[in-house]
């Protein structure tokens, strides 16, 4: 997708988006006892967010990150919603079957995602994402068609492994910190999720 930034400034943009958007209405998501997922909504136009939230399971197990933020786009006034066609879909983790479902249905032509598949599995030991991919539609890790008829997903860490050393460099460690908070939050929501009652916890 064409945009009016640099890789590099678009990278910065999409790391900031995390930081500072999404990342912080998680922290309070994972202290009520949800998962980490979040996902924000950013103006094509000029990259702005217009919409963040975070994983709200305990209200609804439906309520992934990705399917809360479109289930609060679509509680605003019509009048005052802008347009799919006009909007960037940024993920913290590779959406799941449900999520890449909802975002289809919706109408969006693309979505940028932090964490893959495999990092869900490993890292935080969530691995419902590529079980239900294998069982269910007989998907393997990994196999699904990230651009198609719908629309392209984009891997933030690829748009920041494709910039120069030094813009890499940067972008990189912010990339660990963020990362190293994600693993902080996973172990505090996997000390307490034997208290709540989500389907595949």
């Amino acid at each position: 997708m064409s945009l009016p930034l640099s890789d590099t400034q678009w990278a910065t943009r999409l790391i900031d988006t995390l930081e500072h958007d999404i990342l912080p209405l998680t922290i309070k998501g994972v202290a009520e006892g949800n998962k980490i997922f979040g996902a924000a909504l950013l103006l094509k136009s000029d990259q702005s967010t217009y919409l963040a939230a975070t994983n709200n399971e305990m209200e609804n197990p439906l309520w992934h990150g990705e399917m809360h933020l479109l289930k609060l786009y679509y509680e605003m006034p019509e009048s005052e919603r802008t347009p799919i066609d006009q909007l960037l879909f940024v993920s913290t983790h590779e959406p799941c079957s449900l999520c890449l479902s909802a975002i289809t249905w919706a109408g969006f032509d693309n979505f940028y995602y932090f964490f893959s598949h495999e990092d869900s599995r490993d890292e935080f030991a969530i691995p419902h994402d590529l079980k239900i991919l294998k069982e269910v539609f007989n998907v393997d890790p990994g196999q699904y068609r990230r651009s198609n008829a719908f629309w392209q997903s984009f891997s933030i860490m690829d748009i920041i492994h494709s910039l120069d050393e030094n813009d890499h460099k940067a972008l990189s460690s912010r990339s660990k910190s963020i990362k190293a908070r994600y693993n902080t939050l996973s172990e505090q929501y996997q000390s307490g999720k034997s208290k709540n009652n989500i389907p595949l916890s």
